[in-house]
């Protein structure tokens, strides 16, 4: 499965990588996450109940972010086992664009699922990992705003 989209932040370049290198805001923003722990720099635990159909299940993994390129973009590597219900593993390039009403966060990810989740049937799978990622980038917009709120405009 492959996904690519976009989304304008209201936030400068630096404060996207600062965010999406803090593991509390990975936590707050990855849907059904309940763990975000750091075992070194740049590598992760992550623990997330995930529903895809009639499948539910509680997934264990690692993200590993590699290619680093402060304050533009980087390569998150991620592995997940959900026991009986399968697994998902792949990558996801993320690379930040600064522009005059923030920044850019654009995002290619190429994945791959297996066990009872790939059984669901393809479109399932892809539109709820589309859903996911589009959860995820609606939570870390808003988190973002609840960090960095634009300033009031001034009264006329």
């Amino acid at each position: 499965m492959d996904m690519q989209a976009s989304r304008q932040l209201a936030v400068t370049r630096q404060q996207a990588w600062d965010a999406l290198n803090d593991p509390e805001v990975l936590k707050l923003c990855i849907p059904g996450c309940d763990k975000v722990q750091t075992t070194e720099p740049g590598r992760y635990l992550v623990g997330m109940a995930v529903k895809i159909g009639p499948v539910s299940a509680r997934f264990n993994g690692k993200i590993t972010l590699g290619d680093m390129d402060p304050p533009n973009g980087c390569t998150l590597g991620f592995d997940g086992q959900g026991g009986a219900a399968g697994f998902g593993k792949g990558t996801a390039k993320v690379a930040l664009l600064a522009n005059d009403a923030g920044c850019e966060l654009g995002y290619t990810v190429h994945a791959q699922v297996g066990g009872k989740i790939a059984q669901l049937g393809q479109r399932l799978v892809d539109g709820a990992a589309r859903s996911m990622a589009e959860e995820f980038f609606k939570r870390f917009d808003d988190e973002m705003r609840r960090r960095f709120p634009l300033p009031a405009a001034p009264a006329p």
